[in-house]
């Protein structure tokens, strides 16, 4: 997010404390630590003091790491890796998390994989045993493997009835391609889910899981010495090689569309986004801002959202949401909405409208509001141990630190009114935008009229 610090990763076996200058937050908000193995593998926690806590492993590896036929192993391993090690069966490993009353869980997205546990503080140690070892030790059975692939499409079905989650995949696609990975869908196609091989999966590991790559974070009552001798106790083994240096495969936004039109479906789910930059870019302060600005809106939630925009007031929609989604080097910034069939066109054109008068004409007040409203979201965002592990893990890996809480709000605060306008009329003035819409679709404009729309109004 921003440039400079951002690319700093430590590799030396020390210590470093991430501290904040202001003295209402530094006193408040306890410090970041992180250490660097020998092997690669960094350490970062926060202890607050808690009775319990929260620990997982963040490997920078997901769907874009992928390969056409390979497509949906790293969500299929995420599946896997809880059915059982070389040390412990799956029932076992599930009565241990029964009975420490600690809870386990797993998450792929398209640059990150998440194993993670909240439990009592008093069993952390043990928490991250179990961690190395599914991560290590995962025996990856065929006949498991087998009973898998029918759980997986199961989960399938589950994600075509979500039109929100249908929508997005359908965005990327449109925005990077079907030949690129960041347009692929974690899942995978239904050929790949009933192909994928034991074999894929150890590859998989063995390339991506390696230890320059992985995050053990942690947040809650955990001390940091301690979690760095658990590390490496149980973790000091995980390789350290070339391979660690994968390449990260490229995509290029090619604005395109992805349309779906269903009559039978109720309403209409579309999303329009604009290519912007990525996690390491200090633009991305300004744009979260903008986003802010938009906000969201439901109509059968009348005092939810940010009706800081004209949007929330033209009652052409059911709901609305703006998104600012970043990976390493590109990003998506626009907006989801809902609605009748009948108002799918004036939403496109209310939705650019919006969008370029925030290029031109955003005020000062609307700047303010909002950078007061991203500040206060962010903070509500890191209420308990998973939140603030989730956020020191996703950093770590992304920046190669943590911003403190004092930084990033600094950062937001020298946000002003010309830095919306310049960053937002560089990124959505004039730009192709990538369109994905599923359900009835007749008042949908032609792409090439929304296109010649973004610079229009």
């Amino acid at each position: 997010m921003f440039s400079r610090a951002l690319h700093k990763f430590l590799v030396r076996s020390q210590t470093v404390k991430c501290f904040s200058s202001s003295t209402l937050l530094s006193s408040s908000v306890p410090e970041t630590r992180m250490t660097t193995l020998p092997n690669g593998l960094r350490v970062a926690s926060e202890n607050s003091g808690l009775p319990t806590c929260t620990l997982g492993l963040w490997i920078d590896a997901g769907t874009r790491y992928e390969n056409p036929s390979s497509n949906g192993v790293a969500h299929f391993l995420e599946h896997m890796i809880f059915k059982g090690t070389k040390n412990r069966t799956q029932l076992e490993l599930e009565l241990e998390i029964e009975n420490m009353g600690a809870q386990l869980n797993a998450y792929t997205s398209r640059e990150q994989t998440v194993y993670f546990a909240r439990a009592f503080s008093h069993d952390a140690e043990h928490v991250v045993e179990i961690l190395s070892d599914i991560l290590q030790n995962s025996t990856l059975g065929n006949a498991q493997i087998t009973r898998e692939r029918d759980v997986i499409l199961r989960e399938m079905q589950e994600v075509e009835a979500n039109l929100q989650e249908v929508v997005f995949d359908h965005l990327h696609v449109a925005a990077y391609g079907a030949k690129a990975p960041l347009g692929w869908t974690i899942l995978g196609p239904v050929q790949n889910i009933n192909s994928i091989s034991r074999g894929e999966l150890k590859d998989y590991i063995n390339t991506h899981y390696q230890a320059p790559r992985i995050v053990l974070a942690a947040a809650g009552g955990i001390e940091h010495d301690r979690l760095v001798s658990y590390a490496e106790k149980y973790l000091s083994n995980l390789p350290s090689s070339s391979q660690s240096r994968v390449h990260l495969p490229k995509c290029e936004f090619v604005a395109g569309e992805q349309r779906v039109n269903n009559p039978a479906i109720p309403l209409a789910h579309v999303v329009l986004a604009v290519e912007v930059c990525g996690w390491p870019s200090a633009d991305c302060v300004p744009l979260m801002v903008a986003n802010t600005i938009i906000g969201a809106w439901d109509r059968s939630q009348a005092s939810a959202g940010t009706p800081l925009t004209p949007l929330a007031h033209s009652g052409a929609c059911h709901s609305f949401q703006s998104f600012n989604t970043c990976y390493t080097d590109t990003g998506l910034w626009g907006l989801h909405f809902v609605c009748e069939e009948a108002n799918v066109g004036k939403m496109i054109t209310e939705t650019q409208a919006e969008w370029i008068r925030i290029c031109r004409d955003v005020t000062e007040e609307e700047v303010t509001r909002a950078k007061q409203l991203l500040q206060t979201n962010m903070l509500l965002q890191l209420d308990g141990t998973n939140a603030v592990c989730e956020d020191i893990g996703r950093q770590t890996l992304c920046y190669g630190r943590r911003i403190p809480l004092d930084e990033m709000q600094a950062r937001i605060e020298l946000v002003t009114c010309k830095s919306v306008k310049e960053v937002c009329s560089q990124y959505i003035y004039d730009q192709p935008p990538a369109l994905a819409a599923v359900g009835p679709l007749s008042t949908l404009p032609s792409y090439s009229i929304i296109r010649q729309q973004m610079c229009r109004f």
